[in-house]
């Protein structure tokens, strides 16, 4: 028997369902079989933790989330993921208070990144995946640089994200607002984009870019089942 991945979701429901489906699709893919590691889900109360991240109550969205990873834990799960990249501003919090092991999002996207030559990376994610300095801070420790879109940019993407792709919302005209941003990031020296939002493959495509992207959540799912699979 594989491992049980337990996915901490709702984060948004979008990004839930595509790591669901990444997991069991790429295993059964890879192996031709249906015999993919059994999931585990907790979705949170997204609107409660819209409260609590424009309050800045980070302490209440830790332990909120490190409580919902221990009952996965207690449910069977023995690898967990947190399926968003805004909550990994307190991973270190929740791992501190939740005995399942958490993959980190930044880590695997970093490994991703690295063994490919890439140095110098454009972000694109929500307002305070881009401005509070978790996700340059954890990149520039692995030696990597970290480019950001221009201060209105950011602005416009984390409302298209918070608005329209979190309702399942794909607008062609908020598609070509990231394409110009990434086009200034790629003018700028960026080897690669990091899509640092889990919901922003719903809007941009490699095949829309010339730059290779990095599609965290792709990433993330996995590598949750490269764990399960190993350690079987």
């Amino acid at each position: 028997m594989h491992k049980r991945i337990g996915i901490l979701g709702g984060l948004s429901p979008e990004s839930t369902v595509s790591y669901y489906l990444h997991i069991t699709r790429s295993y059964t893919e890879r192996f031709g079989d249906y015999g993919y590691p059994e999931i585990l889900i907790h979705s949170v109360n997204l609107e409660q933790f819209h409260r609590w991240r424009s309050a800045g109550r980070w302490d209440q969205i830790a332990a909120t989330l490190a409580q919902a990873a221990e009952g996965l834990r207690e449910a069977g799960a023995e690898v967990g993921v947190i399926a968003t990249n805004t909550m990994h501003k307190v991973f270190d919090e929740v791992q501190a208070q939740t005995r399942l092991p958490l993959l980190h999002i930044i880590d695997v996207m970093a490994d991703s990144a690295q063994s490919r030559g890439f140095t110098r990376l454009g972000l694109l994610g929500t307002r305070y995946t881009m401005s509070d300095g978790f996700f340059q801070q954890r990149l520039a420790q692995r030696g990597l640089t970290t480019l950001m879109p221009s201060a209105p940019e950011q602005e416009i993407i984390h409302g298209i994200i918070v608005n329209e792709l979190v309702r399942g919302k794909m607008l062609e005209g908020s598609r070509q607002q990231y394409l110009s941003a990434i086009d200034g990031l790629v003018a700028a020296g960026a080897e690669a984009i990091v899509l640092g939002c889990t919901e922003i493959p719903l809007l941009i495509s490699q095949e829309q870019v010339a730059v290779p992207l990095l599609d965290t959540a792709i990433l993330h799912a996995e590598a949750a089942l490269a764990w399960a699979i190993v350690r079987a």
